[in-house]
């Protein structure tokens, strides 16, 4: 019997529903026992708080404190009336404006689970009540939330530049040109709908003056993602410095400048961005932990001698990869599936030439794009939960969505410039 068992066992664990936390911690921890290897069990374990307690992961829960902040603030409302003013009047303007918006949220949270929800609870309703139809307008949604972890900040490059030893500075400002280009590709596949379907308009043409007032109204919510970046990419401050700075900015924003924030709400605010932080650490911590296993059964070693047996040519192995972690991407998160993946695959291709942020930005836009796949895409779930359409509808209508965003990946993965020429221009790769 072998080590390397593990990972078929873990994923028969997932099928049958266990939770992924546990699924990582019992599938590796029962092969150790079966195998008479107890004494690596304390390790096993020992790596779960290890792997949390990182300054640098600091940042996930600071940044999803300020994306709460913003959305209890009222801040989505303002992105969302900005949308409009320079949307709304052409046709599908609505889906238009969902996908915009999104593009805005993403410098605000780094997350589609909060876009989706911030968002779909304004425009879905919105969205039906022009002549929508629910599935699609929950559909979209969904596959424009996933731009939330592409466009910085994002708590998955977080997550990769921890777990692989990379500058979080140069993922962050390698996934700015991806993120614009997944948003525009929907928005070039919901013209065509738009103009096939007779999508309605949503609103008359804004004027001038009306579009000044939105963006005044915008401006300092969407100066955070220019604080972000800029003090990080200015070398001012560090990508977990920057979470707490930006928390610092909601919080005076939403309570003193906008004051659509008060602060008895804030206890709750925080216990949320608490429970939530809490969860996406432990599967990092489980994650760490899993790893570990990875790494006592050489299964890394193995899989790289597969690899690169099963063709010379990088360009087909790439294509290959994207297929795998598009299915991995339908079954499990982005975040512990880049732990888990990111020091056995990473490797392989860095070896092979790839540049690590390439890669980098391949693995975090192609398992971001899963957590809008069927049939366990979580940001499918939470939709389903906004709109109250059934999970198996939203996916039917989200599949024309995915399909561009499936071009999108496979443009990333052959056109390196895409990604990689923003952090050369600042020295951030070579």
């Amino acid at each position: 019997m072998s080590l390397t068992l593990f990972l078929p066992l873990f994923l028969i664990l997932i099928l049958i529903g266990m939770p992924v936390f546990f699924a990582m911690l019992a599938a590796p921890g029962s092969m150790l026992m079966l195998l008479d290897m107890e004494r690596d069990i304390p390790l096993l374990f020992r790596n779960i708080y290890n792997g949390i307690d990182s300054f640098p992961l600091m940042a996930i829960p600071f940044f999803m404190l300020a994306g709460e902040l913003m959305n209890r603030g009222g801040i989505t409302l303002s992105l969302v009336h900005f949308s409009q003013s320079l949307l709304g009047h052409i046709r599908g303007g609505l889906a238009h404006v969902n996908i915009f918006s999104s593009m805005l949220f993403a410098g605000l949270s780094g997350s589609a689970v909060a876009d989706t929800s911030a968002l779909g609870s304004m425009l879905i309703p919105a969205m039906e009540k022009n002549g929508y139809k629910r599935k699609f307008a929950a559909a979209i949604t969904a596959a424009s939330s996933v731009i939330g972890p592409i466009i910085p900040p994002s708590g998955i490059m977080i997550i990769y530049a921890y777990t692989m030893e990379v500058s979080v500075a140069a993922l962050f400002a390698a996934g700015l040109v991806p993120g614009i280009l997944v948003g525009l590709a929907l928005m070039a596949i919901t013209s065509v709908m738009a103009r096939k379907y007779d999508f309605p308009v949503a609103s008359k043409k804004a004027t001038w003056r009306e579009r000044g007032e939105a963006a005044r109204g915008a401006f300092l919510p969407l100066l955070t993602p220019v604080i972000i970046l800029g003090g990080i990419l200015g070398g001012i401050f560090t990508p977990t410095e920057a979470s707490a700075i930006a928390v610092a900015y909601a919080l005076i924003l939403s309570l003193f400048i906008t004051r659509t924030l008060k602060a008895r709400e804030l206890p709750e605010i925080f216990n949320k961005a608490a429970i939530s932080s809490a969860v996406v650490l432990l599967l990092v911590g489980a994650a760490i932990a899993f790893k570990t296993v990875v790494s006592l059964s050489h299964i890394a070693e193995d899989l790289a001698q597969y690899v690169l047996s099963l063709s010379d040519s990088v360009y087909m192995l790439l294509f290959m990869i994207n297929l795998l972690l598009f299915v991995v991407g339908m079954f499990l998160d982005a975040g512990p599936a880049i732990i888990i993946l990111g020091p056995i695959l990473g490797p392989v291709f860095i070896s092979m030439g790839v540049d690590p942020i390439h890669f980098a930005i391949i693995m975090s836009v192609n398992l971001t794009v899963g957590l809008a796949t069927p049939p366990m895409g979580l940001v499918l779930f939470v939709a389903s939960s906004v709109s109250g359409e059934k999970v198996e509808t939203i996916s039917r209508a989200i599949l024309p969505f995915l399909a561009v965003e499936v071009l999108v990946i496979f443009l990333i993965t052959y056109i390196p410039a895409i990604s990689m020429t923003i952090p050369r221009l600042l020295g951030l790769a070579n």
